[in-house]
């Protein structure tokens, strides 16, 4: 790893959102603007250590989260920011450059961390919904990201919940990693209101020091997925694990949220336009991509590795 890497925090949370139609035409817009959240406390906390005992590199940090949330409590995801590094740089991708990759390739890589297990399903229920998932956004064929999944290790994950005291590692795994299920608490630190209604959330790391593509974007090291333990986790089923992986897959995979949200008075229920699988608030279940979501990933990934 490289001894100059700043940790690029991305959290995407998952919301789950009703979108039935009612047939009310009193819909009002939800926007969802920025949170800015300091943790310089953490990081200045006395022999700050990971669960096995490393500090935190001195130029990793973290620099957003975006959160996917429920419809039940009207609000939508949100993105909050951890580093102020000018609007030019809100926005991060993976580099291709060897010299920058920390697993030595150009493929994205992903790893699914078996030490936090959901309290509802069968860790192989659950890690296989997350692989087809993943296997969803290599199937886009506008690109060639030549996904692979690393072999688990047995050793905790999570920069985040090392960070916020909920044990981890500082330490690389996979560019996209699913650090497993953790309590509401973990997720109370993300937002201001709390982080009862918050599904999933994905952290970004960062490399800050450098723009080595000269793309104004931050470089990313890697992203971390976490899930809240505290819904009820199904398949095929609501919650839906395969569904809100691939949500917060995608944010592993750069991309944000999407669509315009509009809160029905007669209802209280959320609806989307157009819906897809990046909207910021959990629908029902949704597996396969859709075309504006297939968009966003090509525009990002279809000229991978250049």
């Amino acid at each position: 790893m490289k001894t100059k890497i700043a940790l690029l925090l991305s959290v995407f949370l998952i919301t789950a959102i009703s979108c039935e139609n009612n047939g009310s035409d009193k819909q009002t817009p939800i926007d969802a603007e920025p949170i800015f959240m300091d943790l310089s406390t953490y990081y200045s906390q006395p022999n700050l250590k990971s669960t096995n005992g490393e500090g935190v590199p001195e130029n990793l940090r973290v620099l957003k989260a975006e959160y996917f949330t429920t419809g039940e409590s009207g609000k939508i995801g949100r993105t909050v920011f951890f580093m102020n590094v000018g609007n030019m740089k809100l926005a991060a991708h993976f580099v291709p450059h060897l010299d920058f990759s920390l697993d030595g390739t150009t493929d994205v890589s992903y790893y699914i961390d078996e030490n936090r297990p959901s309290s509802d399903l069968p860790l192989s229920e659950t890690n296989m919904a997350i692989q087809r998932a993943m296997a969803t956004w290599d199937g886009v064929t506008c690109s060639n990201i030549g996904m692979y999944q690393l072999p688990y290790s047995g050793e905790p994950t999570g920069f985040a919940a090392a960070l916020l005291g909920f044990g981890g590692s500082f330490n690389y795994f996979g560019d996209v990693t699913h650090c497993g299920w953790l309590p509401t608490s973990f997720f109370d630190l993300i937002d201001i209101d709390g982080g009862s209604y918050i599904l999933g959330v994905t952290f970004t790391i960062v490399f800050t020091d450098s723009d080595y593509d000269n793309n104004k974007k931050s470089d990313v090291a890697w992203r971390e997925i976490y899930y809240n333990d505290g819904f009820s986790w199904r398949i095929d089923d609501h919650y839906d694990v395969e569904t809100i992986a691939l949500h917060e897959s995608g944010h592993g995979l750069s991309q944000e949220h999407f669509g315009k949200a509009f809160l029905d008075a007669g209802t209280g229920k959320l609806h989307f336009s157009p819906r897809s699988v990046m909207n910021s608030a959990y629908s029902g279940i949704q597996t396969s991509i859709e075309n504006t979501d297939k968009a966003g990933h090509c525009s990002i990934w279809g000229n991978w590795p250049n």
